[in-house]
């Protein structure tokens, strides 16, 4: 007979106890023994321990008396309407602006920053202002970009691996225009310049959440306060564009949009660990997994804060597989995903000048990539 634990202690601050006949309501792995505990499930089993003869079928429930057994240190934040806090629930949002106080604040931006700088208080308060309030459907709002003007915008240059089809680029980056941040459901306006074309990257983004300057890789995760999704929008071929010239593809109004949700670290384990599709007009398009940077996310941040301090509610893009990358053109929907950050990124576009290419995957823009270790 092998002796069990009456409880055990969960990653997620849950305490579970072994009772005969006990309901388990939601699904968890056991640490230190190997076991998913399936969502609606009556029974699970554990492998047994070292000298055990079988595995054993143990029943669970949560048991009441432990005050921590509801609490969660995870939030997909939002703001809506008129830049109003949200934070999103059950498929939801609901309104946290009263977590406030109500103070104004002269841009959204600088509450957001604000709830950054001072999150271990603000947590507590939006809590306690979204308990026992009724939710309003997504579909129901206008969502907004979580960061509508972030201090600095930096985008992570030529960092994937192709699917491990190339090696490593030396580590570049570029500065993304604040004004060319929109939300879900905004449109983005191709300008009427002589570009050869204009692409969708879709990207993970990371906010950072406590100043960095000088950071060491090992100390780097620690400045992040949470999670994006993130769409660099560029403009290729542009005459004058040559060497690292950016700005002319890159820093047009509406080139940047975020959102719809900002999640906070805590809620994604391993951020390289998650993966990253588009779709245009329902045709799948990238479908690609973080993993595959080149340059992973504490070598950003410790690189980058050498060169300039990185401070709250500043937003670091970490660059996108250019395998699957393709056209954009007048009257396109795009929707970027990545599930663990909540609802999908969906943006128009618009070109004014009704340009047209060939719809699908740039295959040459692929191959160039691969064959080509520098800059685009």
């Amino acid at each position: 007979m092998v002796k069990m634990p009456k409880s055990i202690w969960m990653p997620s601050h849950a305490r579970l106890r072994i009772e005969s006949g006990a309901y388990c309501s939601i699904g968890l792995i056991v640490p230190g023994l190997g076991a998913v505990l399936k969502a609606g499930s009556a029974c699970a089993t554990l492998p047994a321990p070292a000298g055990a003869a079988t595995n054993l079928c143990y029943s669970l429930k949560f048991d009441p008396t432990f005050p921590c057994q509801q609490e969660t240190n995870t939030m997909k934040l939002v703001f809506f309407n008129d830049f109003r806090l949200g934070v999103i629930r059950d498929g939801q949002i609901v309104d946290a602006t009263d977590s406030f106080g109500g103070r104004e604040f002269r841009r959204p931006q600088d509450m957001m920053e604000e709830l950054i700088i001072d999150w271990d208080h603000q947590k507590a308060k939006i809590e306690s202002a979204i308990q026992g309030k009724d939710g309003v459907p997504l579909d129901s709002v206008r969502l907004r970009p979580p960061l509508p003007r972030p201090g600095k915008l930096i985008c992570a240059a030529v960092n994937y691996l192709e699917f491990g089809q190339r090696e490593p680029s030396i580590l570049d980056a570029f500065l993304k225009s604040p004004n060319a941040v929109i939300g879900d459901g905004e449109t983005c306006e191709l300008p009427p310049v002589p570009a050869t074309v204009f692409h969708h990257e879709p990207e993970l983004a990371f906010v950072i959440g406590k100043t960095a300057t000088k950071v060491s890789q090992e100390d780097a995760m620690s400045h992040i306060f949470g999670y994006c999704n993130f769409l660099d929008m560029s403009a290729r071929g542009l005459p004058g564009a040559v060497g690292n010239s950016f700005f002319l593809g890159k820093c047009w109004d509406t080139f940047a949009p975020m959102g719809p949700a900002l999640v906070t670290a805590d809620e994604i384990p391993d951020p390289h660990d998650l993966q990253i599709r588009l779709w245009n007009r329902d045709d799948p398009r990238h479908d690609f997994p973080t993993s595959d940077m080149a340059h992973k996310i504490p070598e950003l941040i410790s690189e980058f804060s050498k060169i300039t301090t990185l401070e709250p509610g500043d937003v670091i893009a970490t660059g996108v597989n250019h395998q699957q990358i393709g056209a954009v053109q007048d009257g396109d929907v795009i929707r970027m995903e990545i599930k663990e950050l909540g609802p999908s990124l969906i943006i128009n576009i618009t070109d004014p000048s009704h340009r047209e290419w060939p719809r699908g995957i740039d295959t040459e823009m692929a191959e160039r990539m691969l064959g080509r270790p520098n800059r685009v």
